[in-house]
């Protein structure tokens, strides 16, 4: 048995803007000589560093813009940022190992279908369809095929991957099917890395000087332009036009992360449950899958796909149509580092607008409205802990929403979606490539100084969006006009702590609490075990009011929600005996801010209200440095 005992630097005299960085001892060093050596070493300050005013590598004049084809011509297609070459497509079912083509555009009048149903009535008429004319490209897929009255199944999907997998592969370039994990109706969730690291197992590409990049689809079913996107970035990115980017990045590309839902066209998991709520809760395999990938590849940049509401509760609520080719979001949530938020805003969603704009499609921040027919209010995405994004951003990624306008529309518009999903995450990529070095200097400090900050200060445990109002444009359903409401707007940009507590050195969990120890080892915490009996000052939680409640988002209750326990507390401070056998949750870690989202009780996404940690007695706030023993867990 490895036994560790706890250190901590002692004070220093920081700089305005630096912390002393103490480190976690890993669990390999065996002797206490060599900690107490490494712990010294640790305790200077952490600067911050420059922030780059330039990116790496310079981008290319724009070329003269790619002209409309016409059938049977193959000229390039618009590649989704502005002033870079096109993407070419695959064509359908397997992709070959040859120089890419575009096929011939669709007829101007596609039937509208969805997938696994027959025809529905377009939820528009013609002067909004003019709206949003097909562009000047064809994409090419399975589920994207002329006639086709289903989008790409599946089986089709993992024929497509491995084909890539397979297909001999030029100038360095390696790639992998990634087997991710079966869905709860025993289909594969699977994936595909691309890279010209020297191997594409995760250790040697941590240390192939190149950042990761995961890239994730159809997290809702119904959602299936991204799934139909990342299809083609696949292919292009390892027989096509994006393939040159792997001399900076390595991709992992995840096209299909709910597989159930998409052969039913449905929004959830096969077992009802939104798992794009689930990142901190990690009650679905899917959410499980998508949690090792990112602990196995530490990506630097995660990128979402999805689609939003085109008609439904915006007609009835504002008589108006949804106009934006793509909605944009970063992570916002309590207690992300400051300087990701600036990496997020300039280095990718500025781009990402721009590269939209150069192909002539609209886009704006992300933004819905609740279900409720007289709340007239929109707001951004969520700011609770609990999505892909916000969770993944928690763990020091820049973390990408991408939404394009789709659902409820069936296939209308469905090479347009694709094309603003293709333009949107090809930035991405490019931003990636020419910031890399940039973006590991800022992960390298804020995994320092989110791990310095233990036991100081304060930390946000819950925070809200900034209500102000804007000028909103939609499209006027009769005449296909822009219509622009003033509307009352929920800021998830501009963030209101609404709970602050002293922020712990750490978290105690009782010997029990092995549910809670498990998520939190998916979501990338090192959590230690007491190895001998010993004692620690702690804030314990008082109980002052108790009454059942579910989860909401701002659309309304969150689906697969099943009740949660809403408590008010009050922390009491006090010493407490530990047992050996329980844990603790150190605070000086990268990670540590997924800590407080899980385990502070009082919030609607914790542990506790959710059933996992089923006692309050079973937690505590650890105050200071706890002089204790722990062993390998």
């Amino acid at each position: 048995m490895t036994k560790l005992h706890f250190f901590r630097c002692p004070p220093s005299a920081s700089t305005p803007g630096t912390h002393p960085t103490a480190a976690l001892p890993p669990l390999r060093w065996k002797a206490s000589a060599l900690l107490a050596a490494v712990v010294l070493a640790a305790c200077s300050s952490t600067p911050l560093p420059p922030w780059p005013t330039t990116p790496t590598a310079q981008r290319p004049a724009p070329p003269a813009p790619a002209p409309r084809p016409q059938a049977g011509v193959v000229v390039p297609a618009p590649l989704g940022q502005a002033g870079q070459p096109a993407l070419s497509q695959p064509q359908p079912q397997t992709p070959p190992p040859q120089t890419s083509v575009i096929a011939s555009p669709l007829p101007p009048q596609a039937p509208l279908l969805v997938q696994n149903e027959g025809p529905l009535a377009p939820p528009y008429g013609p002067a909004v369809a003019a709206r949003f004319p097909d562009p000047s490209v064809t994409y090419s897929t399975p589920g994207l095929g002329r006639d086709r009255r289903a989008f790409t199944t599946n089986a089709e999907l993992g024929q497509w991957l491995r084909s890539l997998a397979e297909s001999p592969q030029s100038d360095g370039t390696r790639t992998r099917l990634l087997d991710l994990g079966m869905s709860q109706r025993g289909e594969p969730i699977l994936g595909l890395l691309a890279t010209r690291a020297a191997g594409t197992d995760p250790a040697t590409l941590d240390t192939s000087g190149r950042p990761t990049v995961v890239l994730i689809g159809q997290q809702h079913g119904d959602e299936p332009a991204g799934s139909e996107a990342l299809l083609v970035i696949s292919r292009e990115l390892t027989q096509g036009l994006l393939e040159p980017l792997l001399d900076k990045i390595n991709v992992v590309v995840i096209p299909r992360a709910n597989p159930d839902g998409a052969a039913a066209s449905t929004r959830v998991t096969a077992n009802g449950v939104d798992m794009n709520r689930d990142h901190l809760l990690l009650n679905t395999p899917e959410a499980r899958a998508l949690a090792r990938v990112v602990n196995d590849y530490r990506p630097i940049l995660v990128v979402d796909a999805h689609e939003y509401t085109v008609v439904g509760r915006y007609l009835e609520k504002f008589n108006a149509i949804q106009r934006y080719d793509a909605l944009l979001q970063y992570a916002t949530t309590a207690n992300y580092p400051e300087f990701l938020t600036k990496a997020s805003q300039e280095w990718f969603h500025q781009p990402m607008m721009a590269a939209l704009k150069a192909q002539g499609l609209t886009s704006d921040w992300y933004y819905t409205t609740s279900t409720r027919p007289d709340d007239k209010t929109i707001s951004m995405g969520g700011t609770q802990p609990d999505t892909g994004r916000n969770v993944n951003g928690l763990k020091n990624t820049v973390s990408l929403l991408v939404e394009t306008r789709g659902v409820g529309i069936g296939r209308m518009h469905i090479q347009r979606r694709v094309h603003a999903q293709v333009t949107a995450i090809t930035s991405a990529l490019r931003s990636t490539a020419d910031r890399a070095t940039n973006l590991e200097q800022v992960r390298s400090f804020v995994v320092r100084d989110v791990s310095a900050q233990a036991c100081r200060d304060q930390v946000v445990i819950e925070a809200a969006a900034t209500p102000t109002q804007r000028d909103l444009d939609f499209i006027d359903p009769e005449t296909g006009a822009d219509k622009v409401i003033r509307v009352d707007w929920n800021s998830s940009v501009n963030l209101k702590p609404t709970k602050t507590r002293a922020r712990p050195c750490g978290y105690w969990l009782s010997a029990n609490s092995s549910a809670a120890v498990e998520r939190l080892k998916l979501l990338g915490l090192q959590v230690l075990r007491i190895a001998e009996p010993g004692s620690v000052l702690a804030d314990t939680y008082r109980e002052t009011a108790r009454e059942s409640g579910e989860r909401r988002d701002v659309i309304g209750t969150i689906a697969g929600d099943t009740g949660i326990v809403r408590v008010q507390v009050s922390p009491m401070r006090s010493a407490i005996d530990v047992p050996a056998g329980s844990f603790y949750i150190p605070l000086n870690q990268p990670r540590a801010h997924l800590a407080v989202a899980a385990l502070e009780p009082d919030t609607q996404n914790s542990y506790f209200a959710n059933r996992v940690i089923e006692e309050l007695g079973q937690t505590a706030r650890v105050m200071a440095i706890p002089p204790l023993v722990f062993e390998e867990n």
